[in-house]
């Protein structure tokens, strides 16, 4: 699964190059994976030129821009997305400078798998347990200054969203550290690293003038997904961000579902503005990173000398604690009878919360993502057996753009077709983001199969499709099913397309969790967000199990 991020990174350049497999003649398969792709993706073109439209309007514009939430909105989300942006590749960046190569690396590249299938809002509602006034840290606080009542701070929805770019950074820097995971397993990599050490360059020095300048621009991509998704969240921002105004997003996403018709044009120029963000940003870094080339384009070449330091570090553990600590804290208060500001742990342990919880949002988001894998797998192993390669990167479009927008262009389809608020609705508004997402997860071990085995399997009188079925997906078993848990977890975790496409009526793990973050049933709460959180690791548990019983016997899939 690391080896596959790379097709992330080098999207939209590596798939322009012509490629032997791309040679292959059309035929019916062919056809069904041009087809997926049309059901699946182009529909939301009509629907973003439907939300996009009422914003044209000149009289629109002028209301968003007097609205006396528009400017402090924007700056706040402005300020957060930046700053958990950045944030988030300072912290990955100083991991692996400090880790990488040590066991210590090791260690972390084995959890970080655990820590990808977190869902973004069970780790906010987990941070927001640990650092509101009568959280988990304020009570330890409390218990060593003999405080009686909760503090007044504001720690949590603060109007400078500081909770919300600290959480958002922290979840981030696990997806970067995962990139960088992969880029400094390849051989070029380890060997610059040995040359530049054998010369007598300290670890900083080979990071800052080697490893770096090379591994920033294979970064752009992702950080512009993560920059995308830091702009345009919605659940988090609800959980953790201001409310007084709200964030650009968040605001967008209420305007948008308000019955008044001035107030969804609001909300569509609102996306656009989104958009234009991103874009705006996305210049901007690539000004910023041109000049810092212009800059130091001619390292000196002094050696440095650097301190001595042992290879094991508390870096390593520091990066996963808040991870930790959030899933404890959930499972303390999801057991927790009587729990009272200052008391540090729960006066009884009870299982009545478990008892009374209710278990129909799980089966929901169950068989959806069940459903959503089960449609996308066959469009993945489709498009990459038989799809062209030379516009592979425009798949990627849903990753690396607003989701609000697009969430709202899927309602908009839907409502043109009769199928809001429909199971086949929401099945259709998650392959959106899934389907991508699989895609991502096995194009790097697909592209890297061996050809000479479906050539021996031809010889022997298979036809392509049989040789497939029979040879070439059952040796890539391991990266299939990884790329279905993963896409699992991404199903489970969607927010705005249950809620725009399910019309309110399909309760997942997710809405129910970000619809109980507003009440005050932290135990019923704590609840819902670990069922979030034990989904996921549950496909990638199942997963691994499966991988396993089916290598058993077949010692070169071990």
């Amino acid at each position: 699964m690391a080896d596959t991020i790379r097709q992330l990174i080098t999207a939209m350049p590596s798939y322009s190059r012509s490629n032997k497999a791309s040679e292959r003649p059309f035929s019916l398969a062919s056809l069904l994976a041009l087809l997926g792709i049309c059901l699946t993706l182009v529909p939301i073109i009509p629907g973003l030129l439907w939300v996009l439209w009422p914003a044209l309007d000149l009289a629109v514009w002028q209301s968003l821009l007097t609205d006396n939430q528009f400017t402090k909105a924007t700056a706040t989300t402005i300020s957060s997305a930046v700053g958990s942006t950045l944030l988030a590749l300072i912290a990955a960046s100083l991991v692996a400078m400090k880790l990488y190569p040590s066991r210590s690396w090791s260690l972390v590249q084995r959890q970080l798998p655990v820590f990808l299938a977190f869902p973004h809002i069970a780790f906010a509602i987990g941070i927001a347990f640990l650092i509101a006034p009568s959280g988990w840290l304020a009570r330890g606080l409390a218990n060593a200054l003999e405080w009686g009542s909760p503090p007044a701070w504001v720690s949590i929805r603060d109007p400078y969203a500081i909770a919300l770019t600290l959480t958002m950074a922290i979840k981030e820097t696990w997806f970067l550290l995962w990139i960088m995971a992969t880029l400094l397993g390849e051989q070029v990599i380890s060997r610059q690293i040995t040359l530049a050490n054998s010369l007598g360059y300290s670890r900083r020095q080979v990071w800052l003038t080697v490893l770096l300048p090379q591994l920033l621009p294979r970064m752009g991509w992702p950080l512009v997904a993560v920059l995308a998704y830091s702009l345009s969240v919605v659940d988090m921002a609800v959980i953790l961000g201001p409310s007084t105004p709200p964030t650009l997003a968040v605001l967008s996403w209420e305007w948008l579902s308000d019955p008044d018709m001035m107030a969804q044009a609001k909300g569509s120029a609102a996306a656009i503005c989104l958009m234009l963000l991103l874009g705006m940003l996305i210049m901007l870094g690539r000004m910023l990173w041109c000049a810092t080339k212009m800059l130091y384009r001619n390292p000196s070449g002094i050696r440095k000398a650097g301190r001595a330091h042992s290879t094991f570090t508390l870096s390593g553990i520091v990066a996963f604690i808040p991870g930790w600590l959030a899933l404890a804290i959930l499972a303390l208060w999801s057991f927790a009878g009587g729990w009272f500001f200052p008391k540090l742990w729960p006066a009884s342990i009870s299982l009545k919360s478990w008892m009374a919880a209710d278990f129909e949002p799980m089966f929901t988001a169950l068989w959806i993502g069940g459903c959503t894998v089960m449609i996308a797998l066959p469009l993945t192993l489709a498009w990459l057996e038989w799809g062209s390669r030379r516009h592979h990167g425009w798949l990627y479009a849903p990753l690396i753009l607003p989701s609000l927008p697009i969430a709202a262009a899927q309602y908009h389809v839907l409502l043109q077709l009769n199928l809001d608020s429909t199971a086949v609705g929401v099945v259709w508004s998650h392959l959106t983001w899934t389907f991508p997402y699989m895609i991502l997860v096995l194009v790097g071990p697909y592209y890297s199969f061996d050809n000479r085995y479906m050539t021996t399997a031809k010889a022997l009188g298979h036809n392509h499709f049989c040789a497939c079925m029979q040879v070439k997906w059952p040796m890539l078993i391991r990266p299939i099913l990884s790329a279905m848990a993963i896409g699992f977890a991404v199903s489970v975790a969607q927010y705005l397309p249950t809620l725009f496409a399910g019309g309110g009526r399909f309760e997942t793990v997710t809405t129910e969790a970000v619809a109980l973050s507003a009440g005050g049933n932290r135990r019923v709460l704590a609840v819902q967000s670990l069922l979030q959180a034990v989904l996921p690791l549950c496909a990638f548990m199942t997963a691994t199990l499966l991988t396993a019983w089916y290598a058993r016997s077949r010692r070169g899939l071990k």
